[in-house]
């Protein structure tokens, strides 16, 4: 496609007459000459007339598919006529006689770096290139090929001509065509030759948003600098899906990527739920580009006039998103980062049209990927790319649009006993050939580039059990992730979509942006079998997960157990799950929450209900029952063996020795850096039996003063006990309500019709 350099069509190569063809020539030039007798002419000459005559008429059958528009059966046709090997050998290697080898050419034997960026020129540096090359950590290789200019250079930059890539002693120079992007293939290997731990898949018109790749992908996914968190993944419910259109997920539904195959362009739903994997083993990066995304020749000419050029905008707030085992995802070979464990996947086939090569190469690695236990993650916009309104003809893309839906099945479907991931590689590259995916060409070219990695050093990754072959877990309520993806201004047919979703879905998308890294968890003081999956309906629409407690365990609706009197013993617990999530909601089921009124509060501060006076109070422990003694004992107690920081803070809040802070902790919040506060406070805690309302107000004015508190819950509704009817004090201004009771699916469906005061997509679910 126009996202690389499109390769231009090769000279057919001459046989030259060997010297029986000049025997053969001189014989019938000096032959005796035939009678001109039309009937014995005809006669001696009918098999050749009747070929002669089948071949134009197969020149006008091929003339009219082309230019009646029927391009799909063209392309089919033209595919089948191919000459198709009747056996195809297969490669024998001696995987432990494979001699190292080393740089011993280049000015650049000697140098080192974990982190590189391969791309490839066949132009003077653009401005895109310049600010590559200036990417801090990163080192820019340049690959040239034969339209490359000869006095190309970029300082900084390593650049490698098709001079310099010959002297490297690579096998798979002898495979790769001159003229293509597919030369870096060449370059990945001389970047892990070099020490490369990971590589940055790019070209010369991508700018990197931000200019910090490690703001957007993973680039670290051990040691320090790697996020240990989960990460949203599509779900695997639907064992007959195969591949996903990503841009949904990204907020484009009208935009497909190049490689999706054409049949699932009009699907545009979006997902009903998303599950969730732990990451680490992201070993293939698909980033998202704005500006012009990586799409097809159909979507690139129906979409837009001759002379106008792409500008559209992905959702960047959109959670990144994995892949499952058994569903696929088009991956393109320039705004993809490949982690070491993969880079036996950067393999550029070479029998395959241009456009093809990277995607046939996304699928094939995506299903051997699979192979150690890895998957594809697909991020939000990475690069920015800008549109140079090149045409390329449609032809360049038949290998997709005829093959790919065929070959996203085939790779689902395969399996290999073989013991080893590169004999595996072999294997599947051997059968996709035998399937006519590619040619014999690239199951030698895989040969040599699986050759040249072990030369070059490089260690093929361990095996790992097929999780395709073992039998799916279900998907539990508890397991599930909702994701609402925004719906951006896109093009349709040429007609820009102007103005996003009506103003409903508006507010839901930025409620849930606002707090969709928050975690809430709740306690059910009810029935949980008839309210848990309804509490989980309403919030989890708006928080990144709903975590529900109650007094008994229940497994089939991921229900834990909990105590309410000590349930500050069971948050350290759920902090730990969630190590990425912004902050954590606390809320109990008698308390209502208005979440449209929440957008204006700072979610890096604590909330509490200290200004509301019926919940937070002071007791006197002269003349009170014994419990508030013994609390206000163990409340001494444990400010004694605070750290100075919690104590001076505890200190200054509570001026009343005499006093003890009760608070009915409702609702409240602790944003992500306090949770080690709070986390240090429960452990001081140790074995004293003090109660939750009287531990909570503790932590809290032990972390902060409350004056630094948000006071979004000051004008909460709160009443000790509700009138007769609920709705006669209910508030859609205020930002909770306090009680109210659920207890069964018809208590549940009249909160919801209230609460559509303030949300009205509330009765979608009723």
């Amino acid at each position: 496609m126009f996202v690389q350099e499109r390769v231009h069509p090769k000279s057919p190569r001459t046989t030259l007459p060997t010297s029986n063809n000049h025997h053969h020539l001189n014989e019938y030039r000096f032959s005796p000459s035939k009678s001109l007798d039309f009937s014995t002419w005809f006669a001696e000459n009918r098999f050749k007339i009747i070929t002669c005559l089948f071949l134009i008429a197969t020149v006008a059958a091929l003339f009219f598919l082309r230019n009646t528009g029927d391009t799909a059966a063209f392309l089919y046709l033209q595919s089948r006529s191919q000459p198709i090997e009747k056996t195809l050998a297969f490669p024998r290697i001696n995987w432990n006689q494979i001699k190292p080898i080393s740089d011993q050419a280049s000015p650049f034997a000697n140098f080192r770096t974990e982190k590189w960026i391969v791309v490839s020129v066949a132009d003077y540096p653009s401005d895109s290139l310049k600010k590559l090359v200036k990417l801090k950590g990163w080192q820019l290789l340049a690959i040239g090929n034969s339209r490359t200019p000869k006095d190309w250079e970029l300082k900084g930059c390593i650049y490698l001509s098709l001079e310099q890539q010959a002297s490297l002693g690579f096998r798979v120079v002898d495979y790769v065509p001159f003229d293509s992007y597919v030369r870096k293939s060449v370059g990945y290997l001389f970047a892990i030759q070099h020490g490369a731990k990971k590589i940055f898949d790019a070209d010369d018109r991508g700018e990197v948003i931000g200019d910090d790749l490690g703001k957007h992908f993973d680039v670290e996914l051990i040691g320090e600098g790697a996020r240990q968190e989960t990460v949203l993944q599509y779900s695997h419910e639907n064992e007959n899906r195969t591949v996903v259109n990503p841009y949904i997920h990204f907020g484009q539904r009208s935009v497909w990527p190049r490689g999706l195959p054409l049949e699932y362009v009009g699907g545009i739903g979006h997902e009903e739920f998303y599950t969730e994997v732990f990451g680490g083993k992201q070993f293939i990066q698909q980033g998202i580009s704005n500006g012009l995304p990586d799409v097809d020749s159909v979507f690139y000419f129906t979409r837009k006039s001759d002379l106008e050029s792409f500008d559209i905008r992905f959702d960047e707030h959109a959670p990144k998103v994995a892949l499952p085992q058994g569903t696929m995802v088009p991956v393109n070979s320039f705004n993809t980062i490949y982690q070491s464990s993969a880079f036996w996947g950067l393999m550029l086939p070479v029998s395959v049209s241009t456009m093809a090569s990277d995607v046939l190469r996304g699928y094939w690695g995506q299903r051997l990927l699979w192979e150690i236990g890895g998957y594809v993650v697909v991020y939000p916009p990475t690069v920015h790319r800008y549109d140079r309104v090149e045409a390329y003809p449609f032809s360049e893309e038949k290998d997709l649009h005829v093959n790919v839906g065929r070959l996203i099945k085939f790779l689902v479907a395969w399996r290999s006993t073989k013991h080893r991931l590169f004999e595996k590689i072999l294997e599947l590259s051997y059968a996709m050939a035998e399937e006519g995916f590619w040619t014999e060409q690239d199951v030698k070219f895989t040969a040599a580039w699986l050759q040249d990695l072990i030369a070059v050093g490089y260690q093929q990754p361990r095996l790992m059990s097929l999780e395709l072959d073992r039998p799916r877990a279900s998907i539990g309520h508890g397991d599930r992730r909702e994701f609402i993806p925004r719906k951006l201004p896109s093009v349709h047919l040429g007609v820009e979509e102007i103005g996003t979703v009506n103003y409903e879905i508006g507010n839901l998308i930025r409620w849930r942006k606002n707090f969709g890294n928050v975690v809430l968890i709740m306690f059910c003081t009810g029935p949980v079998e008839r309210t848990a999956l309804e509490w989980r309906l309403l919030y989890g629409r708006i928080f990144k997960t709903v975590v529900i407690l109650s007094h008994q365990r229940n497994d089939d609706l991921a229900v834990e157990e909990g105590n309410l009197e000590q349930l500050y013993r069971h948050l350290p617990k759920i902090f730990d799950r969630f190590t990425s999530a912004e902050g954590f909601l606390f809320l109990k089921d008698d308390t209502v929450l208005n979440y449209w009124n929440l957008l204006q509060a700072d979610k890096t501060k604590l909330w509490i209900t200290d200004k509301v006076s019926k919940s937070w109070s002071t007791v006197s422990t002269s003349g009170n029952s014994d419990w508030y003694a013994k609390q206000a004992e163990m409340v001494k107690k444990i400010v004694g063996s605070m750290p100075v920081n919690f104590q001076v803070n505890y200190k200054d809040a509570m001026k009343n020795d005499q006093g003890l802070t009760i608070c009915n902790s409702e609702i409240f919040y602790v944003p992500r850096h306090y949770v080690a506060d709070f986390v240090d406070l429960v452990s001081l805690v140790g074995d004293e039996k003090i109660h939750n309302n009287v531990a909570i107000p503790m932590f809290f004015v032990s972390m902060d003063s409350p004056q630094n508190f948000d006071s979004v819950l000051s004008t909460m509704v709160y009443k000790r006990k509700p009138p007769s009817a609920n709705s006669t004090f209910y508030n859609v201004q205020a930002p909770a309500v306090h009680p109210w009771s659920v207890s069964s699916e018809q208590d549940f469906i009249k909160l919801v019709r209230i609460m559509a005061g303030g949300d009205p997509l509330l009765m979608e679910l009723v």
